[in-house]
């Protein structure tokens, strides 16, 4: 040990779990610079490396784990909602509407008025939207607009009128501009019909956007996260992340998909591409910050899942494809023929069987495509046979089971129990060779390194444990969001495990993950956070 330069940081612990193959627990851990420099099995191996600047860490009774991927995450929305009125804490549609018209009491009139994004209606008490009416008494002089998830708003009658939304207005293609019973507007925006808003939404600030940047970020270290794979970046949105990369204000590696969800035609997918290919042409790519690729979406969620059997309660209802077959085929084979990867949500069994139609005639297109080139984004409904193809093709499938979490008993009332039950069969998986890697979906489900562990265990959710058959091993758990996360993003050789020569992207755990009582997992936060050599959450 003499002959190495002296650490940064060491740690010594009950237990250093690498997760190398075969490689039993260690018990110290040093780090220099951005890199591992040694382990061992016992805590005083590595103190030959102590010198003057060296952060020695006694911790005789923690665990260190690498540090965790979130592989399909929305940390740009995390970032735009922080500031929002933080409607997630409401249990009830009155506490949601106070929370409104407290933020309203203190925001000057004509300002917009957004909420956090990251809640759904099924656990407040009435298990229901507000309307447009309710947003109304909240406040008359202000646009409100309440978004939960990605695809879902509510507005109040300012924010309609702004929005250029009236009683005659059509949906676009693939959206739904909701309508009670008489044909009257409810202010609900489904799917595409939110650009409407989007478009007149005002701006915030880059310092704003990166501030927002910065605390979203920092959250989602504070839970064991140190890489996240942001599945639908708007393509402007790229500035704004390299301007925060250069702040130093990204506390965990970001690998981005920028959204395609605007891009329909040849066209407007060139003009994307043109886009991203000036990133790549800038050498912007470094470890902290790297454009991994576009993410498409051929089915809705929840409500629009596309099955192959009809909806509960709606016998000609089969959820919603959001393409035509060949136009997707034209749009994935137009980005990997330009050496990029897509990534493309797929819900419901029909919507995967479509898609894995999609993907194997792109791979007939172009033999010979990288691996991890194409992937399936969540994979919700996955049927054997559907899983044998996907496997056989070699597409990797990302699960969120704290997607599942939240949402099961919104999907219990539109695909019944036994369907949802069969969401995300992870031992299934598993057991046919599937690469599976682990994220939360956020804001449809909760980020946190363990509470994803807890509940791929568990199989519990909202609506009590679901599908008890699909559970899986803590050790497979915490592989679903460490090696074979860096197998997805084809960073194996530098993240993933701890050891020497790879990025020091590690967390310590006041219990050992592995071992502690399972009621423990679902609240379990690290003490620290390391990512790159340097520490980012400290509790």
């Amino acid at each position: 040990m003499t002959d190495h330069a002296p650490a940064d940081l060491l740690i010594r612990a009950a237990a250093v779990h690498t997760l190398v193959p075969g490689e039993p627990p260690r018990r110290a851990i040093a780090v220099t610079g951005d890199r591992i420099t040694a382990l061992s099995p016992t805590s005083d191996g590595l103190d030959a490396l102590i010198g003057p600047a060296t952060e020695v860490v006694d911790a005789p009774a923690s665990t260190v784990l690498p540090a965790f991927d979130d592989t399909h995450t929305h940390l740009v929305m995390a970032a735009q909602s922080v500031h929002g009125v933080p409607v997630h804490r409401a249990r009830d549609l009155a506490g949601f509407l106070e929370l409104i018209r407290e933020r309203a009491a203190r925001t000057p009139a004509g300002e917009w008025i957004h909420t956090t994004v990251n809640w759904q209606e099924v656990l407040l008490d009435e298990q229901r939207m507000p309307t447009t009416e309710e947003l109304d008494g909240a406040t008359a002089d202000h646009p409100v607009l309440v978004r939960r998830g990605a695809y879902n708003m509510v507005l109040n009658s300012a924010a309609l009128r702004l929005a250029g939304i009236t009683e005659a207005t059509e949906a676009p293609s693939g959206g739904v501009i909701e309508r009670d019973g008489h044909g009257r507007l409810t202010g609900r925006l489904v799917n595409r019909a939110v650009e409407l808003v989007e478009r007149v939404l005002p701006r915030p600030t880059r310092a704003e956007r990166i501030d927002g940047l910065r605390a979203a970020s920092a959250a989602y270290a504070a839970t064991g996260i140190g890489t996240v794979r942001d599945c639908l970046v708007p393509v402007e949105d790229l500035g704004v992340l390299d301007a925060a990369r250069a702040e130093g204000a990204l506390a965990v590696r970001v690998r981005a998909l920028v959204s395609g969800f605007a891009a329909r035609t040849p066209d407007q997918v060139d003009a994307l591409l043109d886009r991203m290919d000036e990133w790549r042409a800038d050498g912007r790519d470094d470890d902290r910050l790297r454009l991994w690729g576009v993410k498409f979406g051929i089915d809705g969620g929840f409500e629009a899942g596309a099955l192959e059997e009809p909806y509960q309660g709606q016998p000609c209802y089969h959820g919603r494809l959001l393409w035509e077959p060949a136009d997707l085929l034209a749009a994935v084979d137009r980005v990997v023929g330009r050496g990029w990867r897509v990534g493309v949500h797929a819900w419901g069994d029909r919507g995967l069987r479509v898609l894995l139609d999609v993907f194997e005639q792109v791979l007939k297109l172009r033999p010979g495509l990288p691996p991890g080139t194409l992937v399936v984004e969540h994979g919700g409904l996955a049927r054997p046979a559907q899983r044998a193809r996907a496997i056989a093709l070699g597409i990797p499938v990302t699960v969120q089971h704290p997607l599942l979490h939240d949402g099961a008993l919104a999907q219990q009332r539109a695909w019944g129990e036994e369907r949802t039950a069969a969401l995300f069969p992870l031992r299934a998986w598993l057991d046919e060779g599937a690469l599976l890697t682990g994220g939360s979906d956020f804001p449809v489900g909760p980020y946190g390194a363990m509470v994803s562990v807890w509940g791929m265990t568990t199989r519990g959710t909202t609506a009590g444990v679901v599908g008890p058959e699909h559970a899986i091993e803590r050790s497979e758990a915490v592989a679903l969001h460490t090696v074979n996360a860096a197998r997805l993003t084809g960073e194996s050789a530098v993240r993933g495990s701890l050891r020497p020569g790879a990025f020091a992207d590690l967390t310590v755990w006041p219990l050992d993950p592995m071992a502690c009582p399972a009621d423990a997992l679902r609240t379990l936060l690290p003490v620290r956070t390391v990512v790159s050599g340097r520490t980012v959450h400290i509790a």
